[in-house]
């Protein structure tokens, strides 16, 4: 099984000679966020990790690749997904320490309500998913959809876009990207 993303957060920091107050301060965060997610009492959102990991010479990708794994690894256990969520939302990437991962495959799932956020994403390559259970409302530059179960996107990233989860039950996305941005 891979390491948590607070097992690697240390070891990252501990390679490197940075104290939790140091890598706090770089990351423009406190001292409380970076201990808590070294001691996977929190999962950070993607966002979160991100500015994290800007006080290191040191990519997503890279970050997740830390471990080199034993043999190609081909199936992966529920378990061996790497979550990535701040509580609200969780997105659990396969395949995380895939050396030269030419995609980005996400398990996703939004609570009621739930949300990527207010501000749009914009990403280089393409991004595609089935909707397997609840509803998903989906904005793509000025185009907006609301996707039931067994429906499905496929775009441009570089289009700004946003996801949400218009309804009172939780909505379940199998989603692709490429190239993998994390």
């Amino acid at each position: 099984m891979s390491a948590s993303v607070g097992k690697r957060l240390k070891a990252l920091r501990a390679m490197h000679g940075l104290s939790q107050r140091e890598l706090a301060r770089r990351a423009g965060v406190t001292n409380s966020a970076i201990s808590m997610i070294e001691q996977d009492r929190v999962s950070p959102s993607i966002d979160s990790l991100t500015k994290v990991l800007a006080g290191f010479p040191v990519t997503m990708i890279e970050f997740f690749s830390m471990e080199p794994e034993q043999e190609e690894k081909i199936f992966y256990a529920e378990d061996e997904l790497v979550e990535m969520s701040d509580g609200t939302m969780s997105v659990r990437l396969v395949g995380a320490a895939k050396k030269d991962r030419k995609m980005r495959v996400l398990h996703e799932k939004y609570p009621p309500h739930g949300d990527t956020g207010e501000k749009m994403i914009v990403q280089e390559g393409e991004e595609a998913g089935v909707i397997i259970r609840g509803q998903l409302e989906i904005t793509v530059g000025n185009e907006v959809k609301i996707l039931n179960a067994g429906e499905a996107y496929y775009f441009n990233a570089e289009i700004p876009h946003r996801f949400r989860n218009p309804g009172d039950k939780e909505c379940e996305v199998v989603s692709a990207a490429t190239p993998p941005s994390f």
